[in-house]
């Protein structure tokens, strides 16, 4: 039989966190119970979390607070995101201003990975050393070489060749480079009406050569002259718009 005394508790932690107490030593017992430290890991950094975020946590708006990580498509360069390559249009305007096979280019890219920027400038900039500032006629030389150039998509396919609008665009616009290059020439030697001719006719020949020789494939056969001829007399118009005949 145990002596009278003191009962041990039931229970007595191993560790010093917690503490059993009567209630009559509670009354002098005092302190405080510190706020968690919840961190958060935005992007790699640890920060503490405020009342406020933990709140919308607990009530089930924490995706308010998710931060997206940034795309690396969002900080490309300006020419790449309108997707302009100038070496690729430099090697383009190349190919259709020297169109001999004998010099080594691969002039089918011109018409195999068409672009718009290019033929556009090389089309605004024939709108402005033929209209002479005159910047409300630019629409319809633009629009000429729209509609043009559907012409003879449509003339294309009709006599089954497999090309696109967008290779013919291209085609059409780059190939009114001759006609740019025989321009300064033309402001020498407009006095001199033969030479003249001369030179407006081979700046013709010149460009529709560069476009015909990559529009007209072997696919046409005997039709060839059908597609070459439109092509010739689309160059002769704008030829006509510079010198105003």
């Amino acid at each position: 039989m145990q002596p009278p005394g003191p009962q041990p508790p039931l229970y007595a932690p191993s560790n010093g966190d917690f503490t059993f107490v009567s209630s009559a030593d509670a009354e002098d017992l005092s302190g405080s119970i510190a706020t968690p430290d919840v961190k958060l890991n935005l992007g790699g950094e640890f920060i503490k979390e405020s009342t406020a975020t933990t709140f919308l946590r607990q009530r089930g708006y924490g995706w308010l607070l998710e931060v997206e990580d940034d795309d690396p498509e969002d900080n490309k360069p300006l020419l790449e995101e309108l997707d302009i390559d100038l070496k690729d249009i430099y090697y383009k305007i190349r190919c259709v201003l020297m169109p001999m096979p004998s010099l080594g280019f691969n002039r089918q890219v011109v018409r195999d990975n068409p672009d718009f920027w290019g033929p556009l400038a090389v089309v605004l900039f024939f709108s402005m050393i033929s209209l002479y500032g005159q910047f409300k006629v630019v629409s319809w030389i633009i629009t000429i070489w729209i509609f043009g150039s559907l012409t003879i998509f449509l003339l294309a396919r009709v006599l089954g060749g497999e090309v696109a609008y967008g290779q013919v665009l291209g085609v059409i616009g780059y190939s009114l480079l001759p006609l740019i290059v025989i321009a300064p020439v033309l402001l020498v030697v407009g006095s001199f009406e033969v030479v003249s001719t001369l030179i407006k006719l081979f700046g013709v020949f010149w460009a529709a050569y560069s476009a015909a020789s990559l529009l007209v494939g072997e696919e046409f056969k005997t039709k060839k002259p059908l597609l070459i001829y439109p092509i010739f007399l689309l160059y002769i118009y704008f030829l006509s718009l510079y010198t105003g005949v």
